[in-house]
């Protein structure tokens, strides 16, 4: 759908009237306590809910329970052999580009600073680490999966979240609209899918353009389920760059609270890397990817670090070419990334709460290698706003 600022604007009025009512009812029959405590153990498709859940949550469960009826199955399975084959640069996009990218914009920053669970970027990342990962699963719609289950309570965090925001006055609805309205949905969903992918093209990371049009529109089925109206979000990538371009120009500038916030997850990637020497290359890194206006508003430190990080996509072509032109290569850098992706989880959850577990099966069961072009690469679409 092709927004306009007016659009875009009415966009901001409007929440998610189904997990709302769902949220606002639990409250006003105090039965918030009994479903949190029961839906700890509805983690899969298909198990049988327990007894004693409450009615307004069992229909919840059951709306929410399917994906789209308009899911082209062959372009989700595309979009899982993208995120096969791209796993750990998909990881890296997520960490230095997708997370600071929310911070840039100042009223999502201060709704992640008041709202104690998300305000550790740990948490919020092995979180969106986990889920990205139920989602690339090939059974992610089937029973036994536990993506659905994932989404059907993200979208209830998302409603509590306007539910508190409101009732404890935390929220300036009159000039902000509502909290985690329809366009801060889309405006995320952008910023987890082509953003993503403009931070590989950054990195030099080959990609096909049937591939990224695939991820996309895997995580465009996502936006719906967590509760972007039908028909709200862009149906492809030239449409995701108009309305990520228009959401960003909008909105995006300094704030107190996105500073704080990439402190805090400098604080922690620092944490993750080995030793202290190469910690500067974490702050060079987020400043390679989202650009020195942004990185100046979120406060990221400048280092000689910045110079070095700018070969990142001669090495990773280098890295590709031996993936390319050797089997051995090619397994041994699939090896590589499913460490580095397992340690990058494994590190931020501290084993504590969430496993990452990463698909490697699906690459033995369709005995796949990479297959993307490397002669017909995906290039962004242009900017909606030539500088």
């Amino acid at each position: 759908m092709h927004h306009t600022p007016e659009s875009m604007s009415a966009l901001r009025r409007v929440g998610d009237e189904l997990a709302d009512a769902t949220v606002e009812t639990l409250f006003e029959r105090g039965e918030v306590g009994r479903f949190n405590t029961l839906m700890r153990y509805v983690s899969t498709v298909g198990q049988e809910l327990p007894e004693g859940l409450p009615d307004v949550a069992h229909e919840y469960l059951r709306a929410t329970a399917a994906p789209p009826s308009w899911v082209d199955w062959g372009e989700m399975e595309r979009a899982r052999l993208f995120f096969i084959d791209n796993n750990v640069h998909v990881s890296t996009a997520l960490a230095f580009s997708a997370m600071p990218a929310c911070y840039v914009i100042p009223h999502v920053a201060r709704l992640l600073s008041a709202t104690h669970g998300l305000e550790y970027p740990s948490r919020r990342m092995a979180e969106t680490g986990q889920f990205t990962v139920y989602l690339m699963q090939p059974d992610a719609f089937e029973a036994g999966s536990r993506f659905v289950p994932a989404v059907q309570k993200v979208r209830l965090l998302h409603a509590s979240i306007r539910y508190h925001m409101r009732r404890e006055g935390l929220w300036d609805e009159e000039a902000l609209g509502t909290p985690i309205c329809q366009e801060d949905m889309i405006g995320g969903l952008m910023i987890f899918s082509i953003q993503v992918l403009d931070a590989l093209h950054r990195l030099g990371v080959h990609m096909s353009a049937e591939g990224a049009a695939s991820y996309f529109y895997a995580w465009r089925v996502v936006g719906e389920m967590l509760g972007i109206s039908p028909g709200q979000a862009p149906a492809d990538l030239e449409e995701a760059r108009l309305f990520s371009d228009q959401y960003m120009t909008r909105y995006m500038g300094p704030s107190e609270e996105g500073a704080r916030l990439t402190r805090q997850l400098i604080d922690l990637y620092e944490e993750v890397v080995p030793g202290t020497l190469l910690d500067p290359a974490v702050a060079a890194l987020i400043r390679y990817l989202v650009g020195d206006t942004c990185a100046d508003w979120l406060q990221v430190p400048r280092s000689a670090w910045d110079t070095a990080v700018k070969a990142s996509p001669a090495l990773l072509g280098v890295l590709e070419t031996v993936e390319d032109r050797s089997p051995l290569g090619a397994w041994a850098l699939d090896r590589l990334g499913h460490l580095t992706t397992h340690l990058e989880l494994s590190s931020l959850t501290r084993g504590r709460v969430m496993q990452y577990a990463v698909p490697e099966q699906l690459r033995k069961e369709y005995g796949l290698t990479s297959t993307g072009s490397r002669s017909h690469r995906w290039v962004p679409p242009p900017p909606a706003f030539p500088s």
